[in-house]
C-alpha cells in the first residue's frame, strides 16, 4: 500500500521560481498548508491522490502546475458551475481554459473543440459522461496531455458518498492519451477529493489506476467553523428559524428537494432578505443569474438542494444551514466546508428533525434527484440494491452524528480517521454547551454510572440502555437481574444513550477504540458515582421530540418494578 503523507510530516521549502508564479500569476503570497508538496509532486510527475479539506486551495494543485508544464492539463468535474467559476477566474490571470460539458449548444462545443485542437488552451475542463463522445476522444488522443486530473475523485467508488458510474471510463480513457513529454505510457494521473475515508482512498488508486502514487492527506478539522445541531419539531420551526440564523450574513442553505429549496428561498424572501433557490430543474440560463448574483452580491443566501449546490463556490460565505439532514457525513462536511473558506469565522447549521430521514429514505430508494451531467442509464439491479444498502448505511452514520452528545467536530474526524481528533474541542456546539448539573441531572448521572459499574463495565452504550429502562428481552441473563436493571424505565431510551454521550464528553466514561465500544468508568465518574464529586459539568443534553417509528414486530417487554 502506498505510504500516508500526512501535512504535520511534511517540511517543504517551495522553489522560489513557483512562488513567483504564484504570486504574479494566482495573486497569492504563500501556499496554504499542504499546497507545496503536492503541487512540487504533480510538476515531478507522479501520480498521486490528494485528500484535502473544501477551502483548502485544491484547485491551485494542478492549476499552477498547468502554467509551468507543456501540454494540455485536463481537469475532469462532475461540477458545471464550479467549472464556470473557475474559467472565468483563469481567464482574468491570463490563462487560457475551456470546457466541455452538457449544458453547452453545439457552437460552442464546436469552438471549445477547434481550441483544443489548435494548442490554444492550457486546462481543459470536462464533465465525466463526455469520454463516451467518440468525437471528444479523437479529439482527446491527438492532443498531448500534461496531466490528467481526476477532481472530486471520490465519485470513482462505489463507497463514496457521490458515486457516479462514468467514472469508471477514466483509467481506460487515461491510457489512450499522449503524453506532452514523449514519455512512455499515459500522462500523470492526479486525483483530487475534500471527503474520503480510507477505504475510499484505496478504492481510488485502484479504480483509477494509479502507478506507485503519492497521497497526501491534509487534516480535515476546519477550525473557524462552528458546528451546531440545532433539533427542530417540524417544518414550521425550520421557516421560523431560517431567518435568524442567516441574520445579516452571506448563507448557502442546504434542503433535500427542489420543492424544498423553493420553500427555504421563499421565507427568506419574505423577511426581507435577498434570497432565490438553485437546483437541476432551473435552466440552465436561471443557474447562471442566481449564480452571477450571488457571485457580486446581489443575492445574500442561495438555497440549493443537497444534490446540485456543490456549485455554488464563493470564499465568502459565512454559514451554512442544512435545513434537511444530508444523506452521508461525507457529504455534510463537503457542504460544511464551503463555508469560512476566506479563514474568517462561520457557522454550520443542522435544523435536525427524525421526521426527514424518511425523505433521505425515499431519495435513496426512489427519486434520486439528478442534476445536467448524470443522464439516467440502465443500472445492474444488484449493483443497484447494493448502492441503496450502502446509501443506508451512511444515512445512518449521518443521523448517528446529527444525535450525538459528542464533540461535534472529534466525531467527524474520527469518522475520517484524522489523528488530530481530540474532544471537548471548545469550538461546537455540544461543547459550547458544557453546563454545571443540577441536582435532578446529576442523580440521573449517577443513575447511569451506577448502571455501567454494576453491569461489569463489560458493555456498551445500546445495553446498558437498555438494561437501565428495562427492555431485557434482547438482554443477556446477567443484565435482566441487577439492582439498576429498569432504574430509569420512566426514561426514553435515546434520551439515555444522549446522558451516556455527555458523560463520556465530560470525562466520566471512557468507551473502547474497538468495534463494541464498552462503557467504562473513569476516576472521576467513580467519585461523581460515590458522590465523592458534586460538582460536575458536561454538555447536558438537548430535549429533542422522540420520532415516531414504525410498530415493532415483537413488542420488547419493559419490566415494571412497582
Amino acid at each position: 500500500m502506498p505510504e500516508v503523507i500526512l501535512d504535520s510530516q511534511v517540511e517543504f521549502i517551495m522553489p522560489e521560481p513557483l512562488i513567483d508564479i504564484l504570486r504574479h500569476r494566482f495573486s497569492h503570497e504563500a501556499f496554504r498548508p499542504g499546497q507545496a508538496p503536492v503541487v512540487q509532486s504533480a510538476i515531478d510527475g507522479h501520480d498521486l491522490l490528494a485528500v484535502m479539506p473544501t477551502g483548502s486551495g485544491k484547485s491551485l494543485c494542478y492549476q499552477l502546475p498547468a502554467v509551468v508544464l507543456p501540454g494540455l492539463t485536463l481537469v475532469v468535474s462532475p461540477l458545471i458551475s464550479l467549472m464556470k467559476d473557475q474559467i472565468g477566474e483563469l481567464g482574468r490571470r491570463g490563462i487560457p481554459a475551456g470546457a466541455l460539458n452538457s449544458t453547452q449548444g453545439a457552437a460552442e462545443r464546436h469552438a471549445v473543440l477547434g481550441a483544443l485542437r489548435a494548442g490554444g488552451l492550457r486546462l481543459l475542463y470536462v464533465a465525466p459522461e463526455r469520454f463516451a463522445s467518440p468525437q471528444f476522444m479523437t479529439a482527446l488522443t491527438a492532443t498531448p496531455i500534461s496531466r490528467f486530473v481526476v477532481d472530486e475523485a471520490h465519485c470513482v467508488s462505489a463507497w463514496g458518498h457521490d458515486f457516479r458510474p462514468d467514472y469508471r471510463r477514466l483509467a481506460a480513457a487515461a491510457l489512450e492519451c499522449r503524453r506532452s513529454d514523449d514519455g512512455p505510457g499515459r500522462p500523470p494521473m492526479l486525483a483530487f477529493t475534500a471527503t474520503a475515508t480510507p477505504e475510499v482512498r484505496d478504492d481510488i488508486i485502484a479504480l483509477l489506476g494509479l502507478r506507485e502514487p503519492r497521497v497526501f492527506v491534509s487534516g480535515f478539522d476546519r477550525p473557524n467553523i462552528e458546528l451546531r445541531v440545532v433539533p427542530v419539531s417540524g417544518d414550521t420551526e425550520k421557516h421560523e428559524r431560517l431567518p435568524t440564523l442567516v441574520g445579516p450574513r452571506r448563507a448557502l442553505v442546504y434542503a433535500a428537494t427542489r420543492r424544498r429549496a423553493e420553500e427555504a428561498a421563499a421565507t427568506l424572501a419574505a423577511a426581507g432578505l435577498a434570497a432565490a433557490p438553485y437546483h437541476a430543474g432551473l435552466t440552465e440560463s436561471e443557474r447562471s443569474r442566481v449564480q452571477d448574483r450571488f457571485a457580486v452580491g446581489k443575492l445574500q443566501v442561495v438555497c440549493a438542494t443537497n444534490a446540485f449546490g456543490m456549485g455554488i463556490d464563493r470564499p465568502d460565505i459565512d454559514a451554512v444551514i442544512h435545513a434537511d439532514i444530508p444523506g452521508s457525513v461525507e457529504a455534510y462536511y463537503q457542504e460544511v466546508g464551503r463555508a469560512g473558506r476566506d479563514g474568517r469565522r462561520a457557522t454550520a447549521t443542522l435544523l435536525w428533525n427524525f421526521a426527514d430521514v424518511r425523505t433521505r429514505e425515499y431519495l435513496i430508494d426512489k427519486a434520486r434527484e439528478e442534476d445536467p451531467d448524470r443522464p439516467k442509464a440502465a443500472v445492474d439491479p444488484v449493483e443497484l440494491a447494493r448502492r441503496r444498502e450502502l446509501d443506508h448505511a451512511k444515512l445512518k452514520r449521518m443521523i448517528s452524528y446529527a444525535e450525538t452528545s459528542s464533540c461535534l467536530r472529534a466525531t467527524i474526524l474520527r469518522y475520517f480517521g484524522d489523528p488530530a481528533a481530540r474532544e471537548p474541542c471548545d469550538g461546537c456546539g455540544n461543547c459550547l454547551r458544557r453546563a454545571t448539573l443540577d441536582a435532578d441531572q446529576l442523580l440521573l448521572v449517577r443513575k447511569i454510572l451506577s448502571g455501567v459499574a454494576r453491569a461489569g463495565e463489560r458493555y456498551g452504550k445500546r445495553r446498558i440502555t437498555a438494561m437501565l429502562v428495562g427492555l431485557t428481552d434482547d438482554l443477556p441473563e446477567t443484565l435482566t437481574r441487577l439492582s439498576t436493571t429498569g432504574l430509569l424505565r420512566d426514561q426514553q431510551p435515546r434520551s439515555i444513550e444522549r446522558w451516556i454521550e455527555s458523560a463520556a464528553v465530560g470525562g466520566l466514561l471512557d468507551m473502547s477504540n474497538d468495534q463494541y465500544r464498552t462503557l467504562s468508568l473513569t476516576r472521576l465518574g467513580r467519585d461523581v458515582m460515590a458522590g465523592r464529586a458534586t460538582d460536575v459539568s458536561i454538555p447536558v443534553p438537548q430535549p429533542r421530540p422522540e420520532p415516531r417509528r414504525p410498530r415493532r414486530r415483537r413488542r420488547k417487554t419493559r419490566i415494571s418494578r412497582s
